[in-house]
């Protein structure tokens, strides 16, 4: 697994600051909307420069994209030395591909009356992530992009598994990458869904969600042992183009499918990582769902309050977060993202149990998790993620 967000730029730094509530990462950005300073979770760790044979994809979003890509290339050459290019797939999950680039040649036409010669449409159209890391390794299985809004990066690794388990392929790089750009900064704002200060998930207090950036990328293969996973389950119930299906029927359908995939009872997850916006509608849906699933005993947190809501991305990230609990556990000792929040719980919601800073769980057996996405127009993915039975 490779990761950048606004934690950090490795896993490492991804992790500690994770498992430490870190929320001095988030910054304020004045460029996105006009007159508005907005809190968000950038990135600002260096990105790697695309190659210049591949300069008509240089955009921000793609060199997101390489930068974690470039934490799992050593392992992915290796594969590919082993099955060939023609046997690997490349699956990413985006809803803002390279938007930005267009947005900045837009404004240098309207400038100077012409685009500048730097930009190309591969930039900012959503096949582009994938076909560029296909290029970039020397990839000639399939490569496509799932644009699924905010479901697109659990969305992606759902694929990826269906690819392995058909046997189209040996292997596929699977994950998601968005970067911001004013287009979904304004577009929130505009839902009156961002709030001013770091998102405040399942308190009386939530005002909406902090908007953030980043990537993860997995090599899946079909290998036993490391991090499993387990299950995928999907629905759309298309209730609404923005808003969540109040009693979160569609989120409910996508946790028990999951599960069913994964031949689990509900008793086996130990963790759930929220969505967790921040916004009264989705917390609202997803707290009955949780609690109707699960009761209210599981513990939970959303990670967003430290890296912002990075969109498309955010499937991908979460489950990297997981993914990260699993290969670093220590023994018995499973720790925990923690839910950073004011701690004022909405008396009108389920009242789930959401983990503390350094709290720490000690599963008998197996650790088995499941990570939440949910998306505009009712696209829902839940993933299952567990450690290999040895």
């Amino acid at each position: 697994m490779g990761m950048v967000n606004a934690l950090g730029g490795c896993a490492d730094e991804i992790w500690w600051r994770l498992l430490a509530g870190d929320q001095s990462c988030l910054a304020r950005r004045d460029d996105l909307i006009p007159g508005q300073s907005l809190l968000v979770g950038e990135v600002r760790e260096p990105l790697p420069e695309i190659p210049i044979h591949l300069s008509r994809y240089a955009c921000r979003n793609n060199a997101l994209s390489l930068a974690a890509f470039e934490q799992i290339e050593a392992a992915v050459r290796e594969v590919m030395a082993d099955v060939g290019p023609r046997r690997i797939g490349v699956v990413i999950g985006s809803s803002t591909s390279g938007i930005a680039a267009a947005e900045q040649a837009v404004a240098e036409r309207l400038r100077s009356g012409a685009l500048p010669a730097s930009f190309d449409y591969a930039q900012l159209e959503f096949g582009g992530v994938a076909e560029f890391l296909a290029a970039y390794a020397g990839i000639q299985g399939p490569a496509y992009t799932l644009s699924t809004a905010c479901s697109s990066g659990a969305r992606a690794l759902e694929s990826a598994r269906s690819l392995l388990a058909l046997g189209v392929c040996d292997a596929v790089i699977a994950g998601g990458a968005d970067s911001l750009c004013r287009l979904t900064a304004n577009g929130f704002t505009a839902l009156q869904a961002v709030s001013e200060s770091p998102s405040n998930p399942f308190s009386l207090n939530r005002k909406g969600l902090t908007l953030g950036e980043g990537a993860a990328l997995f090599l899946l293969t079909k290998q036993t042992g490391g991090v499993q996973l387990l299950g995928a389950g999907s629905s759309s119930e298309g209730y609404h183009m923005s808003a969540p299906e109040p009693e979160g029927t569609g989120a409910e359908a996508a946790m028990r499918a999951a599960l069913a995939d994964a031949g689990l009872a509900a008793e086996a997850i130990v963790y759930v990582n929220l969505h967790g916006t921040g916004t009264p509608l989705n917390d609202a849906m997803e707290a009955k769902a949780v609690s109707r699933v699960f009761g209210c005993d599981v513990v939970c947190s959303s990670t967003k309050p430290l890296v912002g809501h990075t969109l498309g991305a955010s499937g991908a990230i979460e489950a990297a977060f997981c993914w990260l609990m699993l290969a670093r556990r220590a023994g018995r000792e499973l720790p925990l993202p923690p839910h950073r929040w004011d701690g004022i719980p909405d008396p009108a919601l389920p009242r789930l149990r959401l983990a503390a800073v350094g709290e720490h769980l000690a599963p008998d057996g197996l650790a088995i998790l499941l990570s939440n996405s949910f998306g505009f127009g009712g696209n829902n993915c839940a993933l299952v993620l567990g450690e290999a039975a040895t």
